[in-house]
């Protein structure tokens, strides 16, 4: 009962593919390590589990991270997602209230042929007409993803990712389904006189000019092969991140985490890459340098075909723009990083040049290489410090280290953590509870990767809590600013209203149209490997007009890279504000000031 030959494709192919993901991703839960199945075992009967589900709906149907970011596209993939999945529940209710008991699991799919007439089951008419009307929600997002590929701007995107040929297929196969099950559903309504307000009037329209009995087989099966082209194509393709997304929400709420030492969740994420193309337009070497080829989404995809990575991994600023569109939350700068250091010589280093400085004190001041460049955000920083009153020392006044980080930028992970090695224990040994820096990718650096039993302050934190504890007065300039967020202050870091709060009690601040989260990078970006000097000006002119747009008198901010690179194309005076807090200070009495004594030096 219930049973016809053309529900064989759908039904074989559903069980191919459910039985592909369930043995991937059981190999990937059998490759993790064994402190990763211990966190499955020990979260997965708790509220973590039910907290992934509930991300799953929001961000896997709802989609609610696209519609933040381009609710024309956000709706698109949500009426695609959403619209598919109500049709599937909704269908399901309906076929097993009308047998009021088990049926074949393709039984659902095909309802309308197996049940072809009007009947009075409890609510028949409604779902009739609910099911006409999901589908028509399904095919406005249909509608939608054709425009999106012939005419991207359409949809609020200047370019789309490119497909290969595998991936035009599979998606030739997804937009025929919805049509195909029209045309079946019409046919068969149209026929029997039955169906809905879609349905029963295409049908009636159809029947006056086709001979439906002879189409409506033909066309069921073309149906169940659309559908059958869909998921036997679904694991080589670009769509393997509709179920596969789902295993990285629940590893994640589960506390699996990206690791170098363990590839499985890198490959978790690299299959959860939908391709939508939102990392191509907040690209700024995209949309301001004119390349097109290096965007996240095409890194990914070379890592997902196995093709050569390394130009696309070492060309990009690393400025975590399209980490923070990306509606999956891949970790894209990590992801470039491990494959930058795949690609790196390993080479022995040796860090004994640096010298050995033993020092006890309460405050470490770190000024990073680029501050050293900028001497006056470090004589800045020199005069609010000892205006502080806190027991302060320069680490790295004289003959100071690196902290790391730009030998990560280039894949040299294993010197990185040798010179990190250095410094923390010169840092420890100091007794100091407090480690303030310039330079937010020195911030980012200790804070994320140095594991200290040390609070670590960028500057902008450390001269705020300064004026909250009334220790640093100061007068408000007669000036205009408007802040620029760096990019490893802001989006790297999560630091947006400590530098605002230290900015308004000096000036009158005024807010860029693309400020924190949606911040521009200001071209200098160290993470780029091979940007040509004129590429980097070119984005920081276009970065510059941005936060010139309503005239400020300064542009300040955060980060000594982006001053200089600011501050050389710039005609508006740009300016850290560690420079306007010092300028707006109110002198102390000489009782109050703290005499800094040469730190000595030990080789």
């Amino acid at each position: 009962m219930y049973f016809d030959p053309f529900v064989l494709p759908f039904t074989i192919a559903m069980a191919l593919l459910l039985i592909y993901l369930l043995g991937k991703y059981g190999w990937w839960i059998w490759k993790l390590d064994t402190s990763d199945q211990r966190k499955i075992r020990k979260n997965f009967f708790t509220t973590k589990t039910l907290l992934a589900v509930r991300e799953i709906f929001g961000e896997g149907l709802l989609h609610r991270k696209i519609f933040k970011v381009n609710p024309r596209l956000g709706y698109m993939h949500m009426s695609l997602a959403f619209g598919w999945f109500l049709l599937i529940v909704v269908g399901a209710i309906e076929a097993h209230t009308f047998v009021k008991g088990s049926a074949p699991i393709y039984f659902p799919i095909f309802f309308r042929f197996f049940v072809p007439e009007q009947h009075s089951f409890f609510f028949s008419d409604g779902f009739t007409q609910l099911m006409d009307l999901l589908l028509l929600f399904v095919f406005s997002g249909l509608f939608l993803a054709v425009l999106k590929r012939f005419n991207s701007k359409a949809v609020g995107m200047s370019r789309t990712s490119r497909k290969k040929p595998i991936d035009r297929v599979v998606l030739t196969s997804l937009w025929l389904i919805f049509p195909l099950r029209l045309l079946a559903e019409s046919f068969t309504s149209g026929f029997y006189h039955s169906g809905g307000f879609l349905t029963g009037s295409l049908g009636a329209f159809l029947d006056a000019i086709l001979p439906l009995e002879h189409l409506i087989y033909p066309a069921w099966w073309a149906y169940s092969l659309a559908l059958a082209g869909f998921f036997l194509g679904l694991p080589f393709t670009r769509y393997m991140h509709i179920p596969t997304e789902m295993v990285l929400i629940f590893f994640r709420n589960w506390g699996i985490k990206l690791k170098t030492d363990n590839p499985v969740l890198l490959e978790v994420e690299i299959n959860s890459c939908p391709k939508c193309g939102i990392c191509i337009d907040t690209c700024q070497l995209n949309s301001m340098a004119g390349i097109h080829d290096t965007q996240a989404v095409y890194f990914i995809q070379k890592l997902r075909n196995h093709e050569q990575y390394q130009k696309v991994a070492e060309s990009c600023l690393m400025c975590g723009r399209c980490e923070n569109v990306c509606p999956v939350s891949i970790d894209l700068n990590s992801i470039r990083l491990m494959h930058r250091h795949d690609n790196t010589p390993k080479e022995q280093e040796n860090f004994g040049f640096i010298p050995v400085q033993n020092q006890t004190t309460e405050v470490i001041y770190f000024a990073g290489c680029m501050t050293h460049l900028t001497p006056n955000i470090k004589n800045s920083m020199v005069k609010i410090l000892e205006a502080s009153g806190d027991k302060f020392w320069f680490m790295d006044e004289e003959k100071g280290a690196c902290c790391g980080r730009p030998l990560k930028l280039a894949g040299q992970l294993q010197a990185a953590n040798e010179l990190e090695e250095r410094n923390r224990e010169m840092m420890m040994q100091s007794g100091a509870h407090t480690l303030v820096t310039s330079c937010p990718i020195c911030y980012k650096t200790f804070a994320n990767d140095y594991h200290m039993n040390m609070e670590v302050l960028h500057h902008s934190e450390y001269i705020e809590r300064l004026m909250q504890q009334k220790r640093l007065p100061v007068e408000k300039l007669d000036v205009t600013a408007v802040f620029h967020d760096p990019c490893e202050l802001g989006r790297g870091s999560d630091i947006y209203e400590q530098p605002r709060n230290v900015l308004k009690s000096v000036a009158h601040i005024v807010e860029s149209p693309q400020n924190r989260q949606d911040g521009l990078c200001c071209g200098g970006s160290l993470a780029h490997l091979t940007l040509s000097l004129d590429k980097k000006k070119q984005i920081a002119k276009n970065t510059l007009s941005v936060l010139t747009v309503d005239n400020p008198q300064v542009i300040a901010t955060g980060c000594p890279l982006c001053k200089k690179s600011l501050a050389n194309e710039s005609t508006t005076k740009v300016m850290d504000i560690a420079e306007l807090v010092a300028k707006a200070m109110v002198a102390k009495p000489v009782k109050e000031r703290v005499v800094r004594q040469k730190v000595p030096v030990y080789i």
